[in-house]
């Protein structure tokens, strides 16, 4: 088994190794999460920098870090970080670039073992996901632990990288037991320890206690899951509301009656840029509006979804941060009605102040052969016909291969775009 330095003082005797493996008898729900993902793929093709700390970041003066391995985290990085203090931290680490679309490709490649062991898989991002093994052990003539390092196994020997993996009978406490797992571990909870694995733990372990949640608990003189679990629910009301209340009562009893969600249906696709330096330019703003829509769009038909709903998000130089939605009549997966209705809405919500950060979303998702209202109050533009010739392009000859004129070097700052293409925006929402 690899190094552990998640488990607690106490915790070891949950910890699976070569000699020693907790009873796992009614755990078939695992949590598997792979371990500083981006670095880990990136050093793939760099063993050399596998025990020197590196950073994957961009190279904006706004980037932040994507991704650090363990011996940078020693040092204090972490992901999100913004890349200024990064390098304050750990002066001498080795900073990579991120390469674009690689780690979906290991993800797809990791999500497919994972499916193959059990149909029973739900992906949390690209480098976890919970997978319910209880009706595949059988099949598979293994027990849930064996289960566990076959995950292990296939992901570094197909993928050469490494995961770590939580075993236990609820959902909530089988993500606990992998974060305590890293890296490159099995942590097994048994189902009768569950309280004894749970109860020690301080009260930020448990899901839903954020920064605020803590401090009310702690106000309370509430500083352990165990001190959770005995405090009677009605006094947990006055300090977090009635749902947060039952909800960590619940959890600090071992209780969690969520099982694995397969192929959860998207409720938004979203796309956003931070720029490297604040911008004001009307012009400016739009390009990358139409950028964020082909990033979106996209994504939709990829998915052969369509959306109802389109947003902006406008992030301020001073952080102030704004949304603005139109609902369109009918739903649409095509970027130029995503463009032509961001751009609208950026021109009520933004009069020539900077601007740090911008976002497109699209929400109200329905599959795209479902039935829609017929229109008669314009001609459909052939906008999407081109969209999809170019999705095609782009998968045989790269992301590059086709791209709006507007967003090439030297292309038309605005893209031409007509008043009819708007999609029939019906609403407008305000500040979120």
């Amino acid at each position: 088994m690899g190094r552990n330095a998640g488990l607690p003082a106490g915790h070891e005797r949950f910890r699976v190794s070569a000699h020693h493996t907790p009873d796992d008898t009614g755990c078939g729900l695992l949590h598997v999460d792979m371990d500083a993902f981006f670095a880990a793929v990136e050093l793939r093709t760099r063993p050399e920098l596998a025990d020197k700390p590196v950073i994957v970041a961009g190279a904006g003066p706004r980037s932040v870090v994507t991704s650090a391995n363990y011996p940078a985290r020693e040092f204090g990085v972490r992901a999100a970080m913004p890349v200024a203090v990064a390098r304050r931290l750990c002066p001498h680490a080795v900073f990579i670039p991120p390469t674009h679309g690689l780690y979906g490709e290991v993800s797809r490649g990791v999500m497919a073992i994972f499916r193959e062991l059990t149909p029973l898989v739900e992906p949390l991002s690209l480098d976890e996901a919970f997978l319910d093994v209880s009706g595949a052990l059988r099949r598979l003539r293994a027990t849930p632990a064996e289960v566990a390092e076959l995950v292990r196994r296939r992901v570094r020997d197909e993928h050469g990288i490494t995961c770590s993996v939580g075993v236990a009978g609820v959902k909530f406490v089988a993500k606990l037991a992998s974060g305590m797992a890293k890296p490159d571990g099995v942590v097994v909870v048994p189902v009768a320890q569950t309280l004894q694995f749970l109860h020690p733990l301080p009260i930020s372990a448990l899901w839903g206690v954020g920064k605020r949640t803590e401090e009310s608990l702690r106000r309370l003189g509430l500083g352990t899951v165990a001190q959770i679990a005995a405090t009677p629910p009605q006094r947990l009301r006055r300090a977090v509301g009635a749902a947060a209340a039952e909800h960590l009562h619940a959890l600090a009893n071992g209780r969690d009656e969520r099982g694995v969600v397969v192929d959860a249906p998207d409720k938004s696709i979203g796309a956003e840029r931070t720029f490297d330096t604040d911008q004001r330019d009307p012009a400016v703003l739009e390009r990358e509006l139409l950028r964020l829509s082909e990033r979106v769009a996209a994504s939709l038909r990829a998915k052969q979804l369509r959306g109802r709903t389109v947003s902006i998000k406008v992030r301020f130089a001073d952080f102030k941060t704004i949304t603005r939605a139109r609902t369109l009549s009918p739903a649409t997966d095509v970027a130029r009605v995503i463009h032509t209705t961001a751009v609208a809405l950026l021109a009520e919500a933004v009069a020539g102040a900077e601007v740090r950060l911008i976002g497109v979303r699209v929400e109200g998702l329905a599959g795209a052969g479902e039935p829609e209202q017929l229109s008669f109050e314009r001609a459909e533009p052939r906008w999407r016909e081109a969209e999809v010739a170019a999705d095609v392009a782009r998968s045989k000859f790269g992301s590059a291969a086709v791209r709006p004129a507007s967003l090439l070097p030297g292309g038309p700052v605005r893209a031409p775009r007509r008043s009819s293409d708007h999609g029939g925006g019906t609403g407008n929402s305000g500040i979120g």
